[in-house]
Parts: structure tokens; sequence; C-alpha cells
């Protein structure tokens, strides 16, 4: 059977719901850790040697229940796949893009397999975690250009904004791994007998607390020259939102660490984390103005195929 052309439309959502489930996986990964359930199955890629499916136990089925996010995650990234080399009209950089995140969800996978059968060993965890976090960059990427015209756009600020703005996402990485760290060298190592980093849990939180106040800085420093220079108010408003963000964020944080990590909280600051850095690719996509995709009149995935007209018509 023929598989039917996909519409720009069409691919918009399916992109869109791409990126929403790879949230999900982080945010379920993270939920595995937190609940100590990351050897709930200490088998890969079956539950146990025994049986493929999980106990009817808590850690069994939170461990499980992420794999099953995984699953139908790589599952809707094929289809976009799918989708992308059956788009109308057809580009090459939605195909790269899609290709990349099938090809990360299944390195991803499988480094969940090493995860489990190094018994949570801190540095490959937090490899799994910021893996994930690449596949959500990528995403946020295809979600951004699928709903628009291909080609650079023009510059909407000018270069010492554009310099600037590219540093942010560099330090807001660094910042990342810093939290992954030192989520390592805590208290919540997935399992009971996990290893943590032989790093002071207070020496990785101020190393990670000192590099989002550089990234909040270089924020301001960004907002600062964006005003300065009256910049499109549009540009201004993703920066603010941006800001927002990271405050949200960076409260969360010292609100955690003060409580001594609670769980919930630690969550929440993980799900803040994708927010944070989705904002931040977000903003520096939106310093470029680009036209919208226009859509052909085809039948497109959905559309029914309108007859044709038969000869002679209208004569």
């Amino acid at each position: 059977m023929r598989i039917p052309r996909v519409g720009p439309p069409a691919f918009l959502r399916l992109a869109q719901i791409s990126l929403a489930l790879i949230v999900l996986n982080v945010v379920s990964g993270g939920a595995v850790r937190l609940t100590e359930s990351g050897l709930g199955c200490p088998d890969w890629p079956t539950c146990s040697a025994r049986q493929a499916t999980p106990a009817l136990s808590f850690h069994p089925l939170m461990e499980f229940g992420n794999r099953m996010v995984v699953v139908v995650l790589s599952i809707t990234l094929g289809v976009t796949l799918v989708a992308a080399l059956r788009r109308n009209p057809w580009r090459r950089d939605l195909v790269w893009l899609s290709g990349g995140l099938v090809a990360g969800v299944l390195g991803e996978a499988g480094l969940g397999g090493i995860v489990v059968y190094t018994k949570l060993n801190p540095y490959v965890v937090m490899g799994h975690f910021l893996v994930g976090m690449g596949l959500l960059s990528i995403a946020v990427v295809l979600a951004l250009r699928a709903g628009r015209a291909e080609g650079p756009g023009r510059w909407l600020v000018g270069p010492p904004s554009r310099r600037l703005a590219g540093l942010l996402p560099v330090i807001l990485a660094m910042a990342i791994a810093a939290g992954t760290a030192t989520t390592g060298s805590g208290p919540h190592a997935g399992g009971a007998d996990a290893v943590r980093i032989p790093v002071p849990l207070d020496d990785m939180a101020r190393t990670h607390s000192g590099l989002v106040l550089v990234t909040g800085a270089v924020l301001l420093a960004e907002l600062m020259l964006l005003y300065r220079a009256a910049a499109p108010e549009a540009v201004q408003v993703r920066g603010r939102m941006l800001l927002a963000a990271m405050v949200a964020q960076g409260t969360i944080g010292y609100v955690q660490f003060f409580l001594h990590l609670p769980a919930l909280l630690v969550g929440v600051h993980v799900f803040g984390a994708t927010v944070v850095w989705s904002a931040a690719l977000w903003f520096v996509d939106g310093l470029r103005a680009r036209a919208p995709e226009s859509v052909p009149e085809l039948p497109t995935l959905g559309a029914p195929q309108a007859m044709a007209a038969p000869a002679g018509a209208g004569k």
C-alpha cells in the first residue's frame, strides 16, 4: 500500500507530539530515579531474566513504565521520520532532524540497558540524562522549523546581541550538566545500593548555582542590549519569558536544597530544566525573522483526494 503524502500542518503536529513525549521521557526517567526504582527491573530489555513484564509492585512498575514511554516514543519518532520522507514539500533539514531523533532514542535505549547492567553507575546515569536533553534539543529545533519556510531568515538584532545570545546556550548547557552532577552526588541515586559521585554535595551545588547565576547575568545583559537597540517587541518578550522561567527554576532549586532535596521538588526541578532549555532555544531562534511555509494544494494525510474532473467538463 502506498504511503500517502503528508502536508506541513500534519507534520508539524507530529513534531509537537514528539517533543511532548521526549519531555515525558525525561521526566519519567527522573521519577524512576527519585522513587529509587532504578533497579526495579534488574534485566534489559525484559524486566527480569524469567519474565518480560514487571511484577505487580511499585518499583518494577515504575521502571517498566518508563521503558513503555520509550517504546511509545520510538514508534512516534519512527512515524515522524516516515512522515518527513513523505512530506510535501520534501525538505532535507526535516528529514535529517527526524532521523537524528530516531538514532538518538535508539542510542538512549541502549544506554538505559548499560545503566541497568552497571547497577546505576552515576556517570552512566548522567550520560543517560544528557542524551535525553540532546534529544530534546533536536525535537525543539524540529518543531520550530516544521512551522515555517526553509532558509536562514533575516536577523532582527545587531551583532553584539547575536554574539551574547550565542553564548547563552553554552553556559546554560554547562549549568544543566553541573546540575546533573549535583544530583549524582546527592541522595537520589535511583537505588539503595547505588554508588554516588565522590564529590561533596555542597561543592557541586555551589558550582551548579554559580553557573546558573552567570547564565542569568548573561541573559540580563542581553535583555539590556535588546532594549537599548529597540529590538522588536516579540524578541524582547521571548527574552523576558526565558528570564521568568529561569527565575522560577532557580527559586525551586534553592528551596529544594534548603529543604534537603525532597523528591517531589527535585522532580519539578527536572521538568523545569526541560522548560528552561526549550525556552532558551526558542529565544535564540526568535532572533531571526522567517516566513511561514505555504501549504501546497495537493492531497495530504487526512484529507480526501479530490476526484479528477472528466475530460471535457465545463465545455
